[in-house]
C-alpha cells in the first residue's frame, strides 16, 4: 500500500465550491498531520495583515493521523486559523466523537474560505459536501443545534456548531462538539463570520490504515500500558475536578484577578465536594478514561443546572476570578458557556476583571446596567456569562476581551487587564509557577496552560528533569521542552492528559508508521524534530504579523507586584528576570535576541520557505 498521506476539503464559502486534494507527500513527511498540516496551510495560503474577522480569514479544522482508530485519546479534533482576540496564530483543540467522524468520511481537514451571504451548514458524507441554508439554526444554542441536525441526518452523525456567541462575533467564542468545545483564541468568531453555524458529518466507521495488521497490534500494547498506569487511573477517576486542591495548597489558584494564589473557603471547592453532585461521566472516542464529570444542582437558587463538567479550569473561572466558592454556580455558568459558545477561561477572566474594575471604582453601576460587582456575588457573575455571549449592555464590552477592553475604558484599567498577546490567562497563577507562566509568554497563541504544560512545576514531574518553580532564567530548557513535546503529540492529535500515561514515547511513533507508512515517524528525535519545526513556523507566522520580543511578556501585575499566597508557599514571589528568562530562551531555540527564527535555524528544519517573510529588523 502507498504511503497514507491523507485527503483535506476545501471549501469556499463564497462562491459555494468544494474540492477534494490530496495532502503531497512531503508535506506528511515534514508536518505528520494535526496541528502541523494546520500551520503549514494556514502559513502557505494566509496572507499578513488579513482581518480575523474577514472574509478572507481561513478556518482549518482538523483531525489527526490516529483519528477514529483503535487507539485510545487520539481522535481529538483542532481548529487553526488567525485569532480575532489576539491577531496571532489560533490553535484550539476539542473533544467528543468529531475528529473520528471527520476521519469516517474522508478527510484529514477542511479549509473554509471566504463568507456565505447568509447562514449555511455543511453536511459531509463519504458522497461529499453538501452546502445547506440554517436561517432556521441562526440563534439556537448549541444543544439546540445539534439535536435538530441528528434529527435531520440521523444517528450516524456527528457535528461542530456554533452558539449565539459565534454569531455575534464575541472575540473568544467557541466552538462546541456535543458539550466538548474548542475554547481558546475566538475560534467561534471566526465560524461566525463565515455564516457559518456547523459542520455536520454523517458516516459508519470507515478507515484506511497503511499497515492494519502491525497498528492492531501496536494498539492493544496502548491498551495495557494505559490500563496499567497509576496516572491514568487517577484520571479515569476524577478527570480535572481535584486540581484546585492541589494548585490551593501550592499557593498557585489565582484569586481576586491574579492578586491572592489561595482562595479564602478553598475546602469548599475540592474535588470531592464536586463529587456530591456529579451524576454520571462522559469521554471522547475511544477513551477508556471518560474524565469529563458531569454534575447537576438539585436544590437552591440554581436547582436544575446542569454541565457535562465543569473542569479545573471552568471551576476557577467562576471561584477564584469573583472570589466564590458556590460550587452550584460554576455548573450553572458552565452550562451556560455551552449551550451559548462561550470559551469559560476568557469569560472568566473578562468577568474577574469587571469585578477588580468595580471595586476600584473605575466601573460603577452606571456601568454595568444596574448589577453589584462584589466579590463573592456568583448571581452577577451568571447574569454576565448571558450578557456576554449576546453582547448586552456591558457585555458588548467584555465580550471584546480585557486588552481591548482595558484599551477602551482607560482609567488605569490596563494594570488589571491579565493577558498575554490578548489571550487571557487560565488557573495557574505565573509567579508561584515561573515555568508555566514563562510558557505563556512565549507560547505563539498567547496564555495557554495546554501551549507547554508545566507538569514538573504542577506536579513535580521529573522528566526531562525536576524544576524549581520559583527560578526564572534556569528553566528555559524546560519550557522549550514542553512546548516541542505538546507539538509533536498533537500531530496525532492526541489528547494532553496521554502523555502521563505511560505510552506516547514508546509507541506514538510506530503507531504513525503503521498508520501513514512513513519509517522516519518510529525514530523519537525525528518527532522532536517535527515538534521544533511546528514551532519556528508558528512564530514565523506570528513575525510576518508584526509579533517579536516585546509580545512575549507577562502582565504588568505579574513583573510589579508580589504574589499574596495566605497560607500556602510563595508569599512575596514576582517575576523578576523575564528579560533575562527571554535571552536564554531565543538562545536555546537558535533565534534572535529580537525573538526572530534565524536564517540558520529555518534552514536546519526545512523551512526555507519562510526566509524571505523574515526579512524584518533582526
Amino acid at each position: 500500500m502507498a504511503i497514507n498521506s491523507g485527503k483535506f476539503l476545501r471549501v469556499n464559502l463564497s462562491t459555494g465550491q468544494t474540492m477534494t486534494e490530496s495532502v503531497p507527500h512531503q508535506v506528511a513527511i515534514d508536518f505528520i498531520g494535526g496541528r502541523g498540516y494546520g500551520i503549514k496551510y494556514l502559513y502557505q495560503e494566509l496572507d499578513a495583515n488579513v482581518d480575523p474577522l474577514g472574509e478572507d480569514n481561513k478556518l482549518i479544522i482538523l483531525n489527526g493521523p490516529l483519528a477514529g482508530t483503535s487507539t485510545q485519546a487520539t481522535s481529538r479534533w483542532m481548529v487553526i486559523t488567525k485569532s480575532p482576540l489576539t491577531g496571532s496564530f489560533a490553535r484550539s483543540v476539542g473533544g467528543a466523537d468529531f475528529g473520528a467522524w471527520l476521519k469516517f468520511v474522508g478527510y484529514e481537514f477542511i479549509i473554509i474560505e471566504g463568507k456565505a451571504d447568509r447562514p449555511v451548514y455543511l453536511h459531509l458524507s463519504r458522497e461529499g459536501c453538501q452546502i445547506h441554508d440554517a436561517g432556521d439554526l441562526w440563534g439556537k444554542d448549541t444543544k439546540e443545534t445539534q439535536k435538530t441536525l441528528k434529527d435531520e441526518h440521523g444517528g450516524n452523525t456527528r457535528m461542530v456548531c456554533i452558539g449565539p456567541a459565534g454569531e455575534k462575533l464575541v472575540r473568544y467564542a467557541a466552538i462546541v462538539s456535543d458539550r466538548r468545545t474548542a475554547g481558546r483564541c475566538g475560534t467561534g468568531a471566526v465560524m461566525g463570520s463565515k455564516n457559518l453555524k456547523a459542520i455536520a458529518a454523517t458516516a459508519t466507521r470507515t478507515l484506511e490504515l497503511f499497515d492494519e495488521t502491525a497498528y492492531a497490534q501496536l494498539s492493544k500494547q496502548q491498551a495495557t500500558l494505559i490500563m496499567e498506569n497509576k496516572g491514568f487511573q487517577n484520571h479515569r477517576e476524577w478527570g480535572t475536578t481535584r486540581t484546585q486542591n492541589i494548585t490551593n495548597n501550592l499557593g498557585i489558584y489565582p484569586v481576586l484577578n491574579f492578586r491572592y494564589g489561595q482562595q479564602v473557603g478553598h475546602e469548599k471547592i475540592t474535588g470531592e465536594e464536586y463529587r456530591r453532585l456529579r451524576t454520571g461521566e462522559f469521554g471522547c472516542y475511544s477513551c477508556p478514561a471518560r474524565c469529563g464529570k458531569a454534575h447537576r444542582v438539585e436544590t437552591g437558587s440554581y436547582s436544575g443546572a446542569y454541565s457535562e463538567g465543569p473542569e479545573y479550569e471552568t471551576i476557577w473561572a467562576f471561584t477564584g476570578s469573583v472570589d466564590s466558592t458556590s460550587i452550584e454556580a460554576t455548573v450553572a455558568a458552565d452550562e451556560l458557556c455551552d449551550d451559548l459558545g462561550l470559551d469559560t477561561i476568557s469569560a472568566g477572566a473578562c468577568i474577574g476583571f469587571a469585578y477588580e474594575l468595580y471595586e476600584k471604582g473605575i466601573l460603577t453601576k452606571a456601568d454595568t446596567d444596574g448589577l453589584e460587582l462584589k466579590y463573592g456575588n456568583h448571581a452577577a457573575m451568571v447574569t454576565l456569562v448571558k450578557k456576554i455571549a449576546l453582547r448586552e449592555g456591558i457585555g458588548d464590552l467584555l465580550a471584546e476581551g480585557t486588552m481591548r477592553a482595558a484599551a477602551s475604558i482607560g482609567k488605569g484599567s490596563e494594570v488589571c487587564a491579565i493577558h498575554v498577546k490578548g489571550l487571557e490567562l487560565p488557573a495557574y497563577e505565573p509567579r508561584g509557577s515561573k515555568t508555566q507562566g514563562f510558557n505563556y509568554a512565549t507560547a505563539s497563541i498567547g496564555a495557554s496552560h495546554c501551549f507547554g504544560y508545566s507538569g514538573q512545576d504542577v506536579f513535580g514531574a521529573v522528566v526531562p528533569r525536576p524544576s524549581d518553580r520559583f527560578a526564572e532564567e534556569e528553566n528555559a530548557d524546560l519550557v522549550i521542552y514542553n512546548q516541542n513535546g505538546t507539538a509533536w503529540k498533537e500531530t496525532g492529535i492526541n489528547c494532553t492528559f496521554s502523555a502521563g500515561w505511560g505510552w506516547v514515547d514508546s509507541l506514538f511513533g510506530k503507531l504513525l508508521t503503521a498508520a501513514r507508512g512513513i519509517d522516519q515517524f518510529s525514530d523519537n528525535d525525528y518527532l522532536w524534530k517535527v515538534g521544533e519545526r511546528i514551532l519556528n513556523l508558528e512564530r514565523a507566522f506570528n513575525v510576518r504579523e508584526g509579533f517579536g520580543r516585546k509580545e512575549d511578556t507577562l502582565p504588568q501585575r505579574m513583573l510589579t507586584e508580589p504574589l499574596h499566597t495566605r497560607e500556602a508557599p510563595g508569599e512575596g514571589q514576582i517575576v523578576r528576570n523575564q528579560d533575562k528568562f527571554l535571552d536564554n530562551y531565543y538562545w536555546l531555540r537558535g533565534w534572535t535576541k529580537a525573538g526572530f527564527p534565524s536564517p540558520e535555524k529555518l534552514k536546519e528544519l526545512g523551512l526555507d520557505f519562510v526566509l524571505n517573510d523574515m526579512n524584518v529588523e533582526q
